[in-house]
């Protein structure tokens, strides 16, 4: 006598008085199943309603947090490439933020002698001139809260990807020299010749403002046009309402200064860099990058 299954013929089994065939046919199915197993019931032989086909996977508790462990960690390595990428910048930045943090907590009188004797007036660079131009570069003026502090990072870091940390060094000492003698000596001339009391040749300069800005203008000969003009004009326009606002004549025609030396920088800049403007008008000038046919190392 047979006893069917979900329509499958097993043989050797029979219904118990009363009882379902179907029910007494999966029974006689689970014993052998459990003896199998050693007496412990196993799904695959349990037939299809025990297994759970339509049971739903409850994903693991740790795999939501592995993916984010993995997502952080891919973040900070491409941080750490960045960082490494820009290491002038990044030393640079450590120390005017080491200096800004001294000058709103240290003894405001020792502050201001260190202000004092860093100031790249006439007297101090007619004594220590080199020292003074060191010395000079290594305040932020305003100290830790100076928005110099967050454009210095983001110009010269963009500069010292396009074209190396040695290179970056001398478009950021070149506009801080040059823009401080242009200014300073004509003050030296003039108190020379008369036309200026003495006291002019001792004032209160110091920071890193023509650094950064020849930087700032030398970066926007690697851009696009457009991009490149709306640079300099949020620069000028930076400028001109730095002297609307009662900035030191001096200091404004320092900037200046330091935005000509700059752009003057452009050839030598075009010609070192890791990419610049494509040249081909047909591919799109100015709106493409082609990468440089030199060397991209810092020599």
């Amino acid at each position: 006598m047979t006893t069917s299954i979900r329509g499958t013929a097993v043989p050797g089994a029979r219904a118990a008085d009363g009882g379902d065939a179907d029910e007494a046919g999966g029974a006689a199915l689970a014993v052998p199943c459990a003896r199998a197993a050693g007496w412990r019931l196993v799904a695959s032989c349990a037939g299809p309603a025990a297994i759970g086909v339509g049971t739903p996977r409850v994903p693991a508790a740790g795999a939501g947090r592995g993916r984010r462990t993995a997502a952080m960690a891919a973040r900070l390595r491409r941080l750490s490439h960045t960082l490494i990428a820009v290491p002038f910048t990044l030393g640079y930045t450590l120390v005017l933020l080491g200096t800004g943090l001294y000058t709103h907590l240290g003894d405001p009188g020792t502050v201001r002698d260190l202000l004092v004797g860093s100031s790249t007036d006439v007297a101090h660079l007619s004594q220590r001139p080199l020292l003074t131009l060191l010395v000079s570069a290594l305040w932020a003026v305003g100290g830790i809260t100076s928005p110099y502090l967050l454009a210095f990072p983001l110009v010269l870091g963009t500069l010292e990807r396009r074209v190396g940390a040695v290179r970056t060094a001398g478009v950021f000492l070149l506009g801080h020299v040059l823009a401080t003698l242009l200014t300073e000596l004509p003050v030296a001339a003039s108190v020379a010749v008369g036309h200026l009391p003495a006291s002019s040749l001792r004032r209160l300069d110091y920071g890193v403002s023509y650094g950064l800005i020849a930087c700032a203008a030398a970066l926007a000969g690697l851009l696009p046009p457009r991009r490149r003009w709306a640079l300099l004009g949020g620069i000028g326009l930076a400028l001109a309402a730095g002297s609307v606002v009662g900035i030191d004549p001096l200091t404004g025609w320092g900037h200046a200064f330091a935005l000509l030396i700059g752009v003057v920088c452009w050839p030598y800049i075009r010609r070192n860099a890791r990419w610049r403007p494509s040249s081909n008008v047909g591919d799109g000038a100015g709106r493409r990058f082609a990468h440089s046919e030199r060397a991209s190392g810092n020599t």
